[in-house]
């Protein structure tokens, strides 16, 4: 009962975490950037940490404070063509996300290790 009370907590305080990031961030699709690869690094920090822990914090808190349809979201949007080709910022946006989030990842694990 209580870690499905502290999952429910985590997860409202993670999405409005990612709303404050995302919506006060100049250029978007850099919060987006900035909140996934947190998020990805504090993920790689609770390696190791109890199964309770990955439930509320893990999976509740960063699961919503990480979001992968507003990343979708801006690589469409970066890649709009009706303003010319802009497909290289979607495709860099892409990259960029994913590098950095495995590397903040690997960072966190290192450090909890």
């Amino acid at each position: 009962m209580l870690t499905g009370l502290g999952f429910l907590v985590a997860a409202g305080l993670g999405a409005a975490l990612r709303l404050v990031a995302i919506e006060r961030w100049p250029k978007g699709h850099l919060g987006t950037l900035t909140v996934n690869v947190v998020g990805s690094f504090a993920l790689g920090l609770l390696a190791g940490t109890g199964t309770t822990t990955l439930t509320v914090i893990g999976t509740g808190g960063l699961g919503a404070f990480t979001t992968l349809s507003t990343f979708v979201s801006d690589a469409v949007q970066l890649s709009d063509t009706r303003l010319g080709s802009r497909r290289g910022r979607s495709v860099g946006h892409v990259v960029n996300t994913l590098v950095l989030g495995i590397g903040a990842a690997a960072l966190g694990l290192t450090i909890s290790l």
